[in-house]
């Protein structure tokens, strides 16, 4: 079930993922913050907990992420990440509000699209933009027995996606993130 509302900017909610199978993935503590042309932003203020089976970490940057109504992804843009990792787009299926509007949820579906910016040390890894994750994709795509017809539409849209991001057009251009980011410190939330 979901639903057309939302909170007002600024009221603290969770982004909680699963996988396919209906398993906990990430469960991120954030702020709504708005919705544009491109969807509903959500954001994570430096601090901020986020958690999965087996692994937690706390913002080390101001973060937001971007909701999209096909709810098919979701693009998360860093401000000074320490990994120089600006952009993360989780590939997803059925992401969407709850009934609870300070809910919203998603199938986390493996692929990532990645860009890194500036220079860094090989133990590092890459700079650049690329797409992670191919083996998990595969892994799972036998484990969860994805459906042809939803592989087929993921693995060309997350190309798309790819293009899109190495072109820097909106909303994977800096400015379109910069606004949001500016209104996440702004609004300076508390949980």
């Amino acid at each position: 079930m979901t639903t057309d509302a939302r909170p007002a900017s600024g009221t603290p909610m969770i982004f909680q993922w699963r996988k396919w199978d209906g398993t906990p993935h990430w469960r991120h503590e954030c702020v709504y913050l708005g919705a544009d042309e491109w969807g509903d932003w959500l954001g994570q203020p430096v601090g901020w907990h986020s958690e999965r089976p087996g692994a937690q970490f706390d913002a080390e940057a101001p973060n937001v992420t971007l909701i999209p109504a096909s709810g098919e992804h979701a693009l998360t843009i860093n401000r000074r990440h320490p990994f120089n990792m600006r952009i993360y787009i989780d590939l997803g299926w059925d992401i969407h509000w709850s009934e609870d509007p300070l809910l919203a949820t998603g199938i986390d579906m493996d692929l990532d699209v990645i860009r890194i910016e500036g220079e860094r040390p090989a133990a590092d890894g890459p700079s650049g933009t690329w797409v992670d994750d191919r083996d998990e994709w595969a892994e799972h795509s036998i484990q969860f027995a994805y459906p042809a017809d939803v592989m087929t539409h993921l693995e060309a849209l997350t190309l798309d996606l790819e293009t899109r991001v190495r072109a820097q057009v909106a909303p994977f251009d800096d400015a379109t993130a910069d606004a949001w980011l500016d209104r996440l410190e702004a609004l300076n939330p508390s949980r």
